[in-house]
């Protein structure tokens, strides 16, 4: 099978290399189109890769009806609506590593010229002056440095910041103490951050906990003459409450290279001497254009060919080693949400899944995204996948809880998904067989060894001798070869069920006649 990859924006030959020497891959480039015309030709491509200029908008993945997979060479997604992609089950990937060094250094270097004011002496000396006094600057040595986000970017300009001999405060949500020490930094709140520094540099994504994160209240609080330092993404500092900040003095400068709406060549910010700025560079360099490129096409190809994604932005990256052994738990784990869809009348509100015994020691989330999309794909169809499951469930109301338990049951693994509606809970129990592969060994509170493939009917019967021999007569009666049965009861004389592997489905003549004995409580045909 041929892959059909699109790619929007410019992109380095070297880059896009892997795909072109893919031999299941087939590239266009098609640059500059308009969204009109990039909705007319999504439609025919199965991935699409983009830098900053495209806007994938959930118009246009509305159109994308082959999409599997959305390549961003970069780190920053603001251009790519994930709801949407999501919703579709399209799967987001970008280059979190490729641009990291670039970007750190550009910060370093707007810092460094903010600071002994570079370009505007640049300029004046361009217009014939020659101004030393206007232009004198301030040392970085002693002076705190506020790092607002420490991922990649933001941990990279705080080593290069204590390398100027500064010091370095920094905030992130997942930033603890020990952490800190190592970096050798200081650590605290938001407001901790803006009140000690001198110079604040922003490395966040923008989301809506971080618009506009540097407000009006926020330059308050400041130090009078701070700088301030964004080459993360425009939005997270408020332009206008920073605007107001310039002109009060408040702020004694601020170096851009990212705006809220871009280009941004007639901005009032650039009007101010205070204010230096470029066209959103921090990841232009060849070096990073090439890396990100370089990712995300090895990622595309990987994911189109094996299904499997190093950097997926809107589905957790799992270690090939990881993904090695829980693999073979994928087909058990699929096969045991969509037995239970079968079994179950009415809305599911909850799901739980426990893993016990081998199990316990692996990141099994994703055999949780695989289960809940066994248990959505009945009903669903082929929308559901890995990717969009769990925010399916979510959006209908369906609690997910996940948990690990040390009992076994006798089995080295075991898988138990649990369903509740409104009025009833059903449950059933799988494991892998050494040499057998996956079985089904609990149903409710039965105990049961099932191949879980195939035409399966489930019989829930009262305890009585002859009703096996019954309903083999009735398969046999109408040429129905049943391939195995599996009986499991509570106790003696009970309630039992019934389960049976057959060549074909059931037709509803052949239901109504089964479910017409009288010694059959309830009857499911089903297809795994």
């Amino acid at each position: 099978m041929t892959f059909k990859v699109l790619i929007s924006d410019p992109l380095s030959e070297d880059g896009i290399q892997p795909l072109r020497e893919a031999d299941n891959i087939q590239v266009d480039v098609d640059t500059g189109l308009s969204a009109d015309e990039l909705m007319d030709k999504i439609g025919d491509y199965d991935a699409l890769l983009v830098r900053s200029q495209t806007k994938v908008t959930r118009d246009i993945i509305s159109k994308a009806s082959k999409l599997q997979i959305i390549g961003r060479a970069g780190v920053g997604v603001d251009n790519i609506d994930l709801s949407a992609a999501t919703e579709r089950g399209i799967i987001v990937v970008n280059a979190p590593d490729g641009n990291t060094n670039s970007a750190a250094e550009h910060t370093i270097a707007m810092l460094t010229s903010l600071a002994r004011k570079i370009p505007q002496a640049y300029h004046a000396l361009k217009n014939g002056k020659w101004d030393r006094k206007t232009y004198v600057g301030v040392e970085l040595k002693g002076k705190t440095l506020g790092v607002i986000g420490m991922g990649r970017i933001g941990a990279e300009v705080a080593a290069r910041a204590k390398g100027q001999r500064m010091s370095v405060i920094a905030y992130d949500p997942f930033l603890t103490k020990d952490r800190a020490d190592k970096l050798g930094i200081d650590y605290g709140s938001v407001e901790d951050v803006i009140e000690a520094a001198d110079f604040i540099t922003v490395h966040t994504p923008l989301i809506k906990d971080t618009k506009h994160l540097i407000n009006k209240d926020a330059f308050a609080k400041m130090k009078d003459g701070v700088r301030i330092v964004n080459c993360a993404r425009g939005g997270i500092i408020d332009e206008d409450a920073l605007y107001e900040a310039i002109k009060s003095g408040k702020v004694a400068g601020a170096a851009l290279d990212v705006f809220e709406e871009e280009p941004a060549t007639d901005h009032r910010l650039l009007e101010l001497p205070e204010v230096i700025a470029t066209p959103h560079l921090g990841a232009s360099t060849i070096e990073a254009q090439e890396s990100v490129a370089i990712d995300v096409s090895h990622d595309v190809v990987r994911y189109l060919t094996d299904g499997v994604a190093k950097n997926p932005v809107n589905l957790p990256a799992v270690p090939k080693e990881v993904m090695n052994k829980i693999e073979p738990y994928f087909y058990l784990s699929e096969k045991m949400g969509t037995f239970l869809t079968y079994l179950t009348n009415g809305v599911i509100e909850e799901i739980n899944i426990s893993y016990s015994g081998d199990l316990t020691e692996l990141e099994v989330a994703p055999l949780t995204r695989n289960t809940i999309k066994g248990l959505l794909k009945r009903h669903l169809g082929d929308h559901v996948n890995d990717v969009n499951a769990s925010y399916l469930a979510e959006k209908r109301g369906i609690q997910v809880n996940e948990n690990k338990s040390s009992t076994t049951k006798g089995f080295t693994n075991l898988l138990t998904v649990e369903v509740k509606t409104k009025n009833v809970t059903r449950s059933v129990s799988g494991t892998l067989l050494n040499g057998l592969g996956p079985r089904l060994v609990r149903v409710d509170t039965y105990s049961v060894d099932v191949v879980p493939e195939g035409d399966l009917v489930v019989i829930k019967h009262n305890d009585q001798p002859g009703v096996i021999g019954k309903v083999g007569n009735m398969f046999a009666e109408r040429g129905i070869n049943i391939a195995a049965m599996q009986v499991g009861r509570s106790d003696v004389g009970g309630e039992a069920i019934m389960i049976l592997t057959i060549d074909k489905f059931l037709e509803e003549e052949e239901i109504a006649a089964l479910q017409a004995m009288e010694e059959v409580e309830k009857l499911t045909a089903m297809q795994l």
